[in-house]
């Protein structure tokens, strides 16, 4: 390494090697059908593109990001690879800020570190259907698509739905982030500044860090509800304590994380109210798939609950759910035009409250 690099905070060799070894390859295939599958999918992201432009009113350029049809070992590398770009900056910041660790701490913690993203990743791995990356930026591409095909075959069997209507509902959803991020170009900028006053406002030593890690974890397996150094439970979106984000937040972290939840359900909620708004026309079965797929998220067996409500997943699912509740009560109110003044800036985007009482949101920005 060259004295002037900084040292690897994280290994991400090391996540990327646990993940793929931990999620798995996913269902048997045989050659043809997994053609068939990427085939369709790739097909399925084009085909959303002016479905979501005509559902929605927003324009964004055509083949700014790239669609990528992976498996699962490809999924944890794209998204290792989009934790370095976005983490790596601001963790320079907090060492230049804070100091850089010993040459020993840093060689042992970047392991941990490595080994606790890698169970992440395994476990998510074999969760997500697609995701669009927004700050992957390699040759000016402005985001790109990523479609985990092995997860999507799976899924479609478990549920016993149409496996053609399924691929085409799930591009519906991926694609709409796609339309968010590259006709809302500020989306990204923002969201990364947010990301950077979390990192901005962490106070927490690393060797307290993961002594509280530990003991959460334990707490969780366990069953007892976690506490904190004041003797009370922390509180999370969902009423429930228990997440990591909930364990590190500090008060400023808690505001951003709050703004950050707003957005996040937004786009999520629209997602979920484009794919189902434009389903009925394209895909027949969309409303058996929506009613499997709803049970579906609420996970299942013990291991699985707990996994989600480590990782805050818990918190995700309520997104999809508040989120969409937001987005069609906007719509009923002002229209789809009236809605898309939030795309107008930042100022516009609802916090976590008015997410839950869009009312108040109305008020706000159409007076």
């Amino acid at each position: 390494m060259d004295n002037d690099t900084p040292p690897r905070m994280i290994d991400w060799d090391l996540a990327v090697r646990i993940g793929s070894r931990l999620a798995g390859d996913g269902p048997e295939v045989d050659a043809q059908e997994a053609a068939d599958c990427v085939a369709e999918l790739r097909a399925g992201a084009v085909q959303s593109t002016p479905l979501v432009r005509e559902f929605t009113g927003l324009v964004a350029e055509e083949v700014t990001a790239p669609v990528l049809v992976v498996d699962r070992p490809g999924w944890i590398q794209a998204n290792a690879d989009a934790f370095e770009t976005v983490i790596g900056p601001l963790l320079g910041k907090l060492t230049e800020r804070k100091g850089a660790p010993s040459a020993l701490a840093t060689a042992i913690g970047s392991r941990v570190t490595g080994v606790e993203l890698g169970a992440m990743f395994g476990f998510l791995a074999g969760k997500v259907l697609g995701q669009f990356d927004p700050f992957y930026s390699a040759g000016g591409a402005g985001g790109r698509l990523l479609l985990v095909a092995p997860n999507v075959v799976h899924v479609e069997r478990e549920l016993r739905v149409d496996p053609h209507d399924f691929r085409l509902w799930v591009c519906l959803h991926e694609e709409t982030h796609r339309v968010q991020f590259t006709a809302v170009p500020w989306m990204r900028d923002h969201l990364q500044a947010e990301m950077g006053n979390i990192v901005g406002s962490i106070r927490t030593d690393p060797t307290e860090f993961l002594g509280e890690l530990v003991k959460r974890v334990g707490d969780l397996v366990s069953g007892q509800r976690p506490s904190t150094g004041s003797g009370q439970a922390p509180s999370t979106g969902s009423g429930q304590g228990g997440s990591l984000i909930d364990l590190f937040a500090s008060p400023e972290q808690k505001q951003v994380i709050e703004r950050v939840t707003g957005v996040m359900s937004l786009l999520e909620g629209h997602a979920d109210v484009v794919m189902d708004g434009v389903g009925p026309e394209v895909i027949p079965s969309v409303a058996d798939i929506r009613r499997k797929f709803t049970q579906r998220r609420k996970g299942v067996g013990v291991l699985d609950r707990l996994l989600r409500r480590l990782l805050g997943l818990d918190q995700k699912m309520a997104q999809y759910r508040d989120g969409a509740v937001f987005v069609r009560a906007a719509i009923d109110k002002v229209g789809m035009d009236g809605f898309n003044a939030v795309w107008a800036g930042p100022e516009n985007l609802p916090s976590k409250a008015e997410i839950l009482d869009p009312d108040s949101w109305l008020r706000r920005v159409h007076g």
